[in-house]
Order: C-alpha cells, then structure tokens, then sequence
C-alpha cells in the first residue's frame, strides 16, 4: 500500500523533472500533473484514514445492483417444488467440514442447488480456486454446489436477494452444523403450509433485564421468538425486504450488524415478525450436530476444538451480552418490540403416549 509521504514525494519528483525537462513540458501541463498527484496523495490519505471508505461504496454498489427491481426474477419463475440452500463459510480451518456439510445438502431430493457464500475476503485466490473446484465436484446428488466470494466479511451479504437463487424458498445455515435430509425434508414440508413464517431448529429468546431496564438474549425452556441461521428457512421475498426495504431504519440497522460483526439473524427476525405479527416455527430435527457449539468435548482428539473454536459463540457471555445490545438498538430504532413467542415444536411422527402393563412394567403401548 502506497503511504502519504511516497504519495507526496511522487508528486515532488514530478514537479523537478517537469522544471529541469521544460523545454519539452509546458507549464501548465506541468500544473496539470502535480494538481493530479496531489489528487491522488489526498485520495490515499483518505482510504488510509477511513478503511472502511471503500468497503461501505463497495456495497453501496452491490445493494444497487441486486436491489434493482429489473434485476430481480418475476415471481411466477420461481420453483416451489425445491429450495436454495445458502451456506456462510468463512474459515479455512472448517473447509473439510463444509464440503461434507455442502454435498449432504446437495443429495436431497428438495434442493434445487447450494451456494457456499464466502465471507473471508483475506483467503487467497488460490485456496478460493481449489475450495471452488472441489465443491463443484463433490455432490451427492443432482443440486449443483458453487462457491460465491463475497467482497467483504459484512454478516449482511448473506441475506442478499441474488439472482442465482430460483426458487421461493431459500435455506440460510451454517457451515458447521450437519443436518440429517429427512429432518431437511420435514422443515420444507412445514415452510410449504406456513411460508410466511421462519422455520428453524435452533431457536432462542428475548426478554426484559427490569432492574437495568434492557432486552437480553436469553433461553426460554417452554417458549422462543428468535430462530438462528444455524438452520433458517424462509421465502426469498424475505431476503429483499432485509436488504432493500425499510429505508433509512434498515440501513441505520444493517450498519449496526456490520459494527457488531453479529446480529444479522435477529435483525431477520425483527424484520419478519414486523411484516407478519407472528413468531417462528420450531421443528424437531431426527439428527442436527452442532460442531460449533461450545459444549462440545475435544476428548477423541478429532479436532473438533479447531472448528468449535472458531464460531463467535464459543465466547458465550460476551457473545449473550451483545446480542442482547443488538435486541435493544433494534428495538429503539424500530420504535416498538415486534418479536412474538412461539410455544412447542413441530414434529414428523407422532408415537403412542399411553401406558400398557407388560410384565411387571408399565411401558408405552405402542413398545
């Protein structure tokens, strides 16, 4: 990167040999020139002193193109019969795991394709052309899998309404967390008969703290009003309202998930529950393994704390306290508390709960 003083000594050493070449150079293409290298100096001073200059216009271009009505797909095109799966990916170090995690997506029969958005922009090209290569060729089934660099680490990119995704139902999780398909399956039937509602598996609660008079972030064992992206399944037009909708508020809001470098899923949710009145659904899953949670034990020395490490959450009362400022920003900006409880879960099989005599033990009549 250039500095100020090269910047400016460019520009002087310009200027003397425009003086002692004058013969060739007029003056006033001699003013031209240090007029544009003092231009360019103050241009470096700027990008040096405000990093995230060219990053924020950057995205102010990316919104612009995918925000553009012309750019979005007529409604009537999209499938119904499948959905997109979306997985955010950012470090290297769970790269193994995300190929495991994007071909399963890819063997189910409701997938129409995987995106793997890529959300570490330090990754070199090479590592990006090899993760690109092997994910392309690494599917179980019929879904296509691509990897898509994102152009910042912005925790928003992930709900960008883009042009790739054809179908109206899209799938956000993570790239640490193994579903099983028939749970995949399951949670797409139940999106079918509530598509205005967030579908997920892992879910949390907000709450008020009266004694400090903040939200907090917290866990209800009987009810939920947040579900997270380690699972989220949704409608398209949702990612469209995220991005492009709500103004001025939205982007005072997306600029605050930027600042924290967390909070997109709960902003996803203030945005949902503003537009429909309701919670999410909670679906029980037959098998979801959470990599990234901090509870797990590293005691079979197969790395598992090199990929439970990575994930934000792994510094759990940090991480609590400021998604718990997240709820409080949101909630001043949105002007009132949009989020809704939900109770109970939605399961794929119902068994017998009543109790028989067998033996001496009474066991469920249907054992």
């Amino acid at each position: 990167m250039v500095n100020p003083s090269e910047g400016l000594l460019l520009c002087w050493s310009i200027k003397y040999h425009i003086r002692v070449d004058s013969s060739r150079v007029g003056a006033k293409m001699g003013v031209y020139a240090v007029a544009i290298c003092l231009f360019f100096s103050l241009s470096v001073v700027l990008c040096l002193r405000i990093p995230n200059l060219s990053s924020d216009i950057e995205k102010d271009a990316i919104l612009s193109s995918v925000c553009h009505p012309g750019n979005q797909p007529n409604p009537r095109t999209l499938r119904s019969d499948q959905l997109t799966v979306l997985i955010n990916g950012y470090s290297e170090s769970r790269i193994p795991l995300l190929h495991s995690i994007a071909a399963s997506y890819s063997a189910s029969p409701v997938v129409s394709s995987v995106l793997v958005l890529w959300g570490n922009p330090s990754t070199s090209p090479l590592t990006l052309s090899q993760l690109a290569h092997n994910l392309s060729v690494s599917s179980w089934g019929n879904a296509a899998i691509s990897l898509v660099p994102q152009s910042s680490s912005s925790l928003n990119a992930r709900f960008l309404p883009r042009l790739s995704i054809g179908t109206r139902a899209v799938l956000v999780c993570d790239d640490d967390v193994e579903v099983d398909l028939k749970t995949v399956e399951f949670a797409f039937r139940m999106w079918k008969g509530n598509p205005d509602r967030l579908i997920g598996i892992f879910v949390r609660s907000h709450d008020i703290d009266m004694t400090r008079k903040e939200w907090i972030y917290t866990v209800h064992l009987n009810k939920y009003s947040i579900v997270l992206t380690k699972f989220m399944m949704m409608k398209r037009e949702y990612l469209f309202k995220y991005s492009c909708g709500g103004g001025s508020l939205m982007r005072e809001m997306r600029k605050m998930v930027d600042e924290m470098q967390n909070c997109e899923d709960i902003l996803m949710n203030f945005v949902v529950a503003e537009e429909t009145n309701t919670g999410p659904l909670m679906v029980g899953a037959e098998r979801a393994r959470d990599w990234g949670d901090p509870r797990n034990e590293d005691s079979d020395g197969d790395g598992l704390r090199l990929v439970r490490d990575v994930g934000l959450s792994s510094r759990k009362a940090e991480h609590r306290k400021r998604r718990g400022k997240c709820i409080t920003e949101f909630h001043r900006v949105f002007g009132r508390m949009p989020l809704r409880f939900s109770y109970g879960k939605l399961v794929s099989s119902v068994g017998e709960q009543g109790l028989c005599k067998k033996g001496t033990n009474l066991v469920l009549c249907d054992h």
